[in-house]
């Protein structure tokens, strides 16, 4: 697979963080343009991201796995349609109840650290 977009630093032109935790995404986002990325949106829920994903195709996102009521598998399988690579992101560790079709996705444990998340951006082109 070709590298995903970038703004002309290597990063990820648009990012989508798809996080229920406002906390959590403002902590993502701030280090996301801390890092070079120059656009970031953010949102909350499975429906949310779809319109997102409609309205502009992200180049590259971070997905919580449990959303409030739901989970972010749909969205993961909508990324793969679009070649647009992600990571899975989780509070739960490798209990984390993800579908065996999905399960090889690159995964950051919550809390990351700063080189987790610049370590999974530097290799979105792999995912």
């Amino acid at each position: 697979m070709a590298p995903a977009p970038s703004n002309g630093s290597g990063w990820p032109a648009d990012v989508l963080i798809v996080e229920d935790d406002p906390i959590i995404a403002l902590d993502f986002e701030d280090r996301l343009l801390g890092f070079g990325v120059t656009g970031v949106r953010t949102v909350g829920s499975v429906t949310q991201a779809l319109d997102a994903i409609a309205k502009r195709t992200p180049d590259f996102a971070l997905l919580d796995v449990e959303l409030i009521r739901e989970t972010s598998f749909v969205i993961a399988e909508r990324l793969i349609a679009l070649k647009v690579p992600f990571v899975f992101v989780t509070g739960y560790g490798a209990e984390a109840r993800i579908p065996p079709e999905l399960a090889g996705r690159p995964r950051l444990q919550k809390p990351c650290s700063s080189d987790a998340l610049e370590a999974a951006l530097q290799a979105r082109a792999a995912n």
